[in-house]
């Protein structure tokens, strides 16, 4: 159930009235910030409804305003679709740790495929150093930065959004901004999110991140391929995390970091698909999750050679 104040408004929500209500009184004192269309669709994201209870007509509204604020506020025309999970899919993910070369590309792809705030260098992946022998993560070195890739006596972990089927995070939240889809991928309403970080306590992958500011994006660095809950715009202070890029794999494509990895150490697919490459992988090699025993039920697999 949502958190409310003692007046039955939720806080976050009670402040922005209070500046919408300035603003309005203020007139042109406000500025061309509060004027117009701006102001309406300021209002409109306000007061729109959770993206699960939505009509199609409340959608494609919020799919309008979203790709008028991202020309307002970037100069650049994007398209935010609302693609709906595929009959028959569940989305899953293996990494090959012997071919991990710790070379980050995957990240520098996630980064520009997800429209991700480059000055606070916002990451859904992070690839961790490893010492030889040993899967605990407290002993990962987060910065690695030697002269080359590979460091001998290590190897190399990227560690994201582990798609849980238990999912900690879904359970922190107050107000249902976040929920696991019927493909698997768990997705957050960016629309309804509080920002209370409950979810990011709650996560022991480490996954989510806390936007402080709107994106910073170069116009021209822009990714215009956007979908509602996954790489559009996100306001400030929500929580992102990856979604399996929604945009792209709910379309019949590759994730951005899989198509990125130069050693060809990802696998994707539908773990529906007896045929796929993901279940020849979960079935002939040795596959592990992490932290396996809290129960997530994670559906992001590990192997080796």
């Amino acid at each position: 159930m949502k958190s409310k104040d003692s007046d039955g408004i939720d806080a976050g929500r009670r402040r922005f009235l209070g500046a919408a209500g300035a603003a309005v009184a203020g007139g042109t004192a406000a500025g061309p910030a509060w004027g117009g269309s701006t102001f309406l669709d300021a209002m409109g994201s306000f007061f729109q409804d959770h993206y699960q209870r939505m009509s199609d007509e409340e959608i494609a509204d919020a799919l309008d305003r979203i790709e008028r604020r991202a020309k307002r506020r970037y100069g650049v025309d994007i398209t935010c679709r609302d693609t709906p999970p595929q009959e028959g899919v569940v989305f899953g993910y293996a990494l090959n740790i012997s071919k991990c070369q710790g070379y980050r590309d995957c990240v520098s792809a996630c980064v520009r495929e997800n429209n991700q705030d480059r000055g606070s260098q916002m990451q859904y992946i992070r690839v961790l150093e490893m010492p030889e022998g040993t899967r605990e993560l407290e002993a990962a070195e987060h910065y690695y930065d030697p002269a080359t890739v590979p460091v001998d006596g290590h190897y190399y972990l990227p560690v994201q959004c582990m798609q849980c089927d238990d999912p900690p995070c879904v359970k922190a939240c107050p107000v249902e901004a976040t929920w696991l889809e019927p493909d698997g991928i768990v997705v957050v309403d960016y629309d309804w999110c509080i920002g209370c970080r409950y979810c990011m306590t709650a996560c022991p992958y480490w996954a989510r991140h806390f936007n402080w500011r709107e994106p910073q994006l170069p116009p021209e660095e822009i990714n215009p391929d956007t979908n509602y809950l996954g790489n559009r715009p996100r306001p400030k202070g929500v929580v992102e995390k990856c979604h399996f890029c929604t945009q792209r794999t709910r379309e019949g494509r590759q994730p951005a970091c899989q198509e990125a990895c130069p050693t060809g150490a990802r696998i994707f697919g539908n773990l529906l698909d007896p045929n796929s490459e993901i279940r020849y992988v979960l079935a002939n090699k040795p596959v592990f999750r992490l932290k396996e025993e809290l129960g997530t039920e994670p559906k992001f697999w590990y192997f080796t050679d």
